[in-house]
C-alpha cells in the first residue's frame, strides 16, 4: 500500500472497522505491516555501532553514504532495469565527470584492476576472455612493475595470470620492454617511492604503444586527482567507491580509453562464467556510485578542509590540556589526504599504552574507533565523523588520559 492511500485508508478507518475485521484480511494484514515500527536489526542483532576516528578502513566499513546516495540506492531498488543500459548510463556521466573516454563501476577498486588487466590482455576476443587466467597462447603476458611500487596490491592484476616483471630505474624499463609486454602498471600510493614518476612513465609507454593503468584506490581528496591521471595520459584508472566519494563500500570506478572499458566489461558480469563473474556490481551500487561522485564532485572542497582543520583543533585542544601529552598534525601526501592528529604521551607522565586507551575508548558509550601508532600515541582521523562528534572524541579521550596521569 502506497503511503498517500495509506493514509487516505486510515482516515476513513472508523468507518469500516467493522468490515475488515469481518471479511477483508488483505486490507487488515497490509494495515498492520504498513503501520508497524521499522525494524532495528543492529539492536536485534546486538550489534556495536560506534564513533569512527579511525579513517575509512574495509574493517570499519568505510565511510557513510549521503542521503542523495541513499535515495538512488532505494529509488532503484522497486524497478527492474538492464544492467548494460545502467552501465552504459552511469560510465557516460562518470567518464564526463572524469575526463575520460569511458567508465564503469567494478566491484570495489581491486575488482576495477582485475578486470582493468583483463580487457588489456584479451581484447574483445571472447575465447581469451573464456580462457583467463589461463594465458597459454596469449602473445602478451607480462606486466611491467617498479620495484618499489611491486607491493601487496599488485596482487589484483595477477589475478587475471599476467607475470610481473620488475624494474627500478627508466633504463631498465627501456630494457624490459618487449614483444610480451602487455602492460605497464603504476601504484599512486609509492609514487614518491619509485625512482620512475608518472609523466616519464606514460612517456615511455606510448613511445611503445603500451597501455599504462594506474591505482588511485584511496587517493581522493584532492578531488582533481579524479581527472589528474585522465589528462595526463594514463588508459586505466582505478578508484575505489566507498572512501572519501562515500559510495556504497563495495563498488569502485575503472575509466579510461573507450576499447579498453568495452574490454573490461566484457570480462565483467553479466557476460559469461569468465574471471569477473564474482565481481557482480548491482544496479543499485551503480547508481549510487554515481550519485556519490557527482555529489562530492559538487562540494566546496575547502570548507570541507577548513571544517576538517576546526574538528582536529578541538580535540587538539583538549587532549593537550593533560600534562605529559604532546600533539602533531601532519596530512598524508597521497593515500588518505586529509588532517592527521597523533596524540602522544609521556608515559612516566601518562600510565597507559596505546592499547589500554584504545581498549577504553571501544568499551566506552559511545564506543570511539581510533588508530593506534606506537605503544604511547594514538592517530584520529576526523573526515568520517558526524557534525559534533568531534567534541565527544576530544572529550572522551581526555578522560581516559587525565584518569591515567
Amino acid at each position: 500500500m502506497k503511503r498517500r492511500d495509506l493514509i487516505k485508508y486510515l482516515s476513513v478507518a472508523p468507518l469500516v472497522g467493522g468490515v475488515v475485521g469481518a471479511g477483508i484480511p488483505f486490507l487488515s494484514a497490509n494495515a498492520a505491516v504498513s503501520t508497524a515500527a521499522k525494524r532495528d536489526l543492529i539492536k536485534e542483532l546486538g550489534l556495536r555501532t560506534f564513533i569512527n576516528a579511525a579513517g575509512t578502513y574495509t574493517t570499519h566499513t568505510a565511510s557513510l553514504m549521503h542521503e542523495d546516495v541513499l535515495e538512488a540506492i532505494n529509488g532503484s531498488s522497486t524497478h527492474f532495469i538492464m544492467i548494460g543500459d545502467i552501465q552504459d548510463k552511469v560510465g557516460e556521466k562518470i567518464a564526463a565527470l572524469c575526463h575520460a573516454e569511458s567508465a564503469m563501476v567494478t566491484a570495489g577498486c581491486w575488482s576495477a584492476l582485475v578486470l582493468g588487466t583483463a580487457g588489456v590482455l584479451t581484447g574483445t576476443d571472447l575465447k581469451k576472455i573464456a580462457q583467463l587466467p589461463n594465458l597459454d597462447g596469449f602473445q602478451k603476458t607480462q606486466m611491467i612493475v617498479q620495484k618499489a611500487h611491486n607491493i601487496a596490491y599488485v596482487h589484483a592484476p595477477t589475478n587475471t595470470g599476467i607475470e610481473v616483471v620488475e624494474v627500478e630505474t627508466a633504463e631498465d624499463l627501456e630494457k624490459a620492454i618487449n614483444e610480451k609486454t602487455a602492460m605497464m602498471w603504476f601504484l599512486n600510493l609509492a609514487s614518491n617511492e619509485g625512482k620512475i614518476k608518472h609523466e616519464e612513465w606514460i612517456a615511455i609507454a606510448k613511445k611503445h604503444k603500451i597501455p599504462t593503468m594506474i591505482d588511485i584506490a584511496a587517493d581522493i581528496p584532492p578531488v582533481q586527482n579524479l581527472w589528474k591521471f585522465n589528462d595526463l595520459g594514463f588508459d586505466l584508472v582505478c578508484v575505489s567507491g566507498g572512501k572519501a566519494i562515500r559510495g556504497p563500500q563495495s563498488a569502485g570506478i575503472l575509466m579510461g580509453k573507450a576499447d579498453l572499458i568495452k574490454a573490461a566489461r566484457l570480462n565483467a558480469p553479466p557476460f559469461g562464467n569468465n574471471i569477473g563473474r564474482g565481481m557482480k556490481v548491482n544496479k543499485e551500487e551503480i547508481l549510487g556510485m554515481y550519485a556519490a561522485l557527482d555529489h562530492y564532485m559538487k562540494l566546496d572542497h575547502d570548507k570541507e578542509w577548513k571544517d576538517w582543520e576546526a574538528r582536529v583543533a578541538v580535540i587538539e585542544t583538549a587532549v593537550k590540556s593533560v600534562a605529559g601529552v604532546t600533539t602533531t598534525v601532519t596530512v598524508p601526501p597521497i593515500a588518505n589526504h586529509n588532517p592527521l592528529l597523533n596524540i602522544a604521551w609521556d608515559t612516566t607522565k601518562v600510565k597507559m599504552t596505546s592499547d589500554d586507551l584504545a581498549l577504553e575508548l571501544r568499551n566506552g558509550s559511545p564506543s570511539i574507533e581510533i588508530m593506534k601508532f606506537s605503544p604511547n600515541s594514538i592517530n584520529i582521523t576526523v573526515f568520517m565523523l558526524k557534525p559534533g562528534e568531534d567534541k565527544i572524541v576530544a572529550k572522551r579521550v581526555q578522560e581516559e588520559l587525565s584518569k591515567a596521569s
